[in-house]
């Protein structure tokens, strides 16, 4: 039986604060194959590891990433909102997380802002020995990346619209993968993928039910936010 790619999505998220050190040491504890994380711009360019565009749900911070520094970022407390244990974590920057697990862990860098694009292929080819796929919802963004360096792992997010056209888009692409939602998971659309040589990597697969689902129609993995759960099931099958 082929290995199910396990992605953990945000890190650890079900145990530790999303997109912190915390999760992602969490996230590779548990044993985890890969990490999931999200990229803003801090107002000075630098990719920084956070959801949303503004602070206001996963720190102690308000207001948008975009208009804060570098500096002013790193000042926030990114875990205490999860839970006391976790006070004083920081915002990090992809640099900080690509030193960190240069080599022994896959990061799929997902980018949420169009603009972060090149600071984030800048970085990957400084860290050339970091295995990085760069994903998005933004196809015109992967199509520019794609032009910008024609052998960066792609993988194309889909959620919404007819998935043949998606996954047109990222067949031109030569995408590494394709990764929906795993309740618009099908047979028809895991077929079309692997005929075309295009793995599939649905998200955020968290209970028994969902991960029999997407064992049974063939994925070749998943992202999900309890690697170490996930990975229990797996070994008890």
């Amino acid at each position: 039986m082929k290995r199910l790619f396990v992605w953990a999505h945000r890190g650890a998220s079900a145990v530790a604060p999303e997109n912190t050190l915390a999760a992602f040491a969490a996230a590779e504890a548990a044993g985890a194959h890969g990490l999931e994380l999200d990229v803003q711009l801090s107002s000075d360019g630098v990719p920084v590891v956070i959801h949303d565009r503004t602070l206001n749900r996963t720190s102690n911070g308000h207001g948008s990433v975009s208009r804060r520094t570098l500096a002013q970022l790193k000042q926030l407390d990114a875990g205490s909102w999860f839970g006391s244990g976790f006070a004083g974590e920081t915002i990090p920057t992809l640099e900080e997380v690509f030193a960190w697990r240069a080599s022994r862990l896959r990061i799929n860098v997902e980018i949420k802002n169009a603009a972060a694009g090149k600071a984030v292929l800048d970085l990957a080819r400084r860290f050339s020995k970091v295995s990085v796929v760069v994903s998005s919802f933004d196809y015109n963004l992967l199509r520019e990346l794609r032009s910008r360096a024609p052998e960066l792992p792609l993988g194309f997010l889909w959620e919404r619209g007819d998935w043949t056209v998606a996954l047109e888009s990222a067949l031109a692409c030569r995408a590494e993968s394709f990764n929906p939602r795993h309740t618009d998971l099908s047979a028809a659309m895991v077929c079309a993928c692997h005929q075309q040589g295009l793995a599939i990597h649905p998200w955020t697969v968290d209970g028994a039910s969902a991960l029999q689902n997407c064992l049974q129609l063939g994925v070749d993995g998943l992202f999900c936010n309890d690697p170490a759960q996930v990975l229990t099931w797996l070994a008890g099958r």
